[in-house]
């Protein structure tokens, strides 16, 4: 059972002139037995920031690490940089940058706060994890060994051979270092976070969620946990807890982008309609009208000509009338007898999907008016409604518009990590609203 905080400790924390990293991890477990704890350490340094709004010296460093608390990293760098020279501001400036993704710099300030009596120990085991983060897992691994006998016995230990494997593309390996990590100590949030992370990709969802609830209960709370967790929440059709999620990140940081986006994804999902019985016509009618036209019984001049005529599947066909047919060089009656009497099996016509008011324009979906085919593929992928898990995929291939996202195939999407059949099947619903499709590889 946790005991309760003391708001007298917690204000004899606050009034102090300076903050070392003792003091911060003292904050840490008072801010934990606390009801919403990051509002009120929000309001924390809300009042510190209006009492210095230039801040020097000691109260730079204070005002960095409340900062560097609520993952302000940028704004902690520029306060500690005008603090006193000491460990703590040297220390935290090294986790600022190691946050942010500046290794070498990481370095430096590690070894200064070294040089400024920070324990050797705890220096190696930052260096080690920056060492791994950097894309030197080889190196990483010989650091690690030489500390093993001093930390063998650790979370952080187990935490950090976990990250190593799991950057060398050992998952298992590493699920099981994370898992022996948090078996010492529960709270250790990174481990917490990859272990969640690994869960999420390998569809443990539940899993995932109970941790990366875990991993939002205590600061720092960076903003990769709280949108993984909107992701998961958003996919399970829990809308409101994902908008909880985004607002929070966006409560830190107004500006997120990601965090942004997402939160008009959920909030939209959650006055969508679906309309069920238009879902499922959609369905039946792609179904058909992907069938290619190979796979009916053509004369030898009918199949040449719809080949040369980049004439691939029924969807093709309805978008063709029997004028533009009987136009094509050696393409006669009796070629033409047979195109409609194929489609006419399956309940289809030519140029069926060009006819106004017809059901068929209806099941295509609503093209943008007077735009050209150009215009349309010059369309930014921001500007059409994904879920927040496919839209977090295209993201990570670097997909902005519809152009640049038909010239990718089926397996090259399936490819990407947590992009699976049913994120495929609503990147095909969309282009299909717009008359496009994915490249195929035949």
């Amino acid at each position: 059972m946790m005991a309760e905080s003391s708001p007298d400790v917690l204000a004899g924390l606050v009034a102090k002139e300076t903050w070392t990293a003792e003091d911060h991890a003292e904050l840490l477990k008072e801010l934990f037995n606390i009801t919403d704890a990051a509002r009120k350490f929000r309001g924390i340094l809300a009042d510190l920031e209006a009492a210095h709004p230039d801040p020097k010296g000691t109260e730079a460093v204070k005002i960095g690490i409340a900062r560097y608390m609520l993952c302000r990293f940028h704004g902690a760098l520029e306060a500690l940089g005008a603090g006193t020279d000491n460990r703590d501001r040297r220390y935290f400036q090294g986790l600022c940058c190691k946050h942010l993704g500046q290794y070498d710099r990481a370095v430096e300030e590690f070894e200064r706060a070294r040089d400024r009596g920070w324990d050797d120990v705890s220096i190696d085991v930052q260096l080690v994890e920056v060492q791994a983060l950097s894309g030197d897992t080889d190196g990483a691994g010989k650091a690690l060994a030489k500390l093993e006998r001093k930390i063998a016995d650790t979370a952080q230990y187990h935490y950090l051979r976990g990250l190593i494997d799991e950057l060398s593309g050992f998952t298992e390996r590493a699920c099981e270092a994370y898992q022996q990590a948090r078996s010492i100590d529960e709270n250790h949030a990174a481990a917490t976070f990859r272990l969640a992370y690994h869960y999420d990709l390998h569809g443990a969802e539940d899993d995932a969620i109970e941790l990366y609830r875990r991993c939002i209960s205590r600061p720092p709370v960076h903003a990769n946990a709280l949108l993984n967790l909107a992701v998961l929440y958003e996919d399970s059709g829990q809308y409101d807890k994902a908008v909880g999620c985004l607002r929070r990140i966006l409560m830190t940081n107004p500006h997120h982008p990601r965090a942004r986006l997402f939160l008009r994804d959920a909030e939209a999902c959650k006055t969508m309609y679906y309309d069920e019985d238009r879902a499922r016509r959609l369905a039946r009618r792609n179904a058909v009208l992907d069938i290619p036209v190979t796979d009916f019984e053509l004369s030898v001049r009918a199949r040449n000509c719809l080949k040369k005529m980049n004439i691939r599947t029924l969807g093709d066909l309805i978008k063709t009338t029997e004028a533009e047919l009987l136009a094509y060089k050696n393409f006669g009656e009796t070629s033409l007898k047979e195109i409609k009497d194929m489609l006419a099996a399956k309940g289809l016509r030519l140029g069926q999907a060009l006819e106004e008011g017809s059901d068929m324009a209806d099941l295509l979906g609503p093209r943008p008016a007077n735009v050209s085919n150009q215009g349309v593929l010059a369309t930014p992928i921001e500007h059409i409604e994904f879920s927040i898990r496919s839209r977090r995929a295209l993201d990570s291939l670097k997909i902005t518009t519809l152009g640049e996202l038909i010239a990718r195939t089926d397996a090259e999407l399936l490819a990407c990590k947590n992009f699976g059949q049913t994120s495929l099947n609503e990147v095909k619903q969309r282009l299909a609203e717009y008359g496009l499709r994915l490249r195929e590889t035949t």
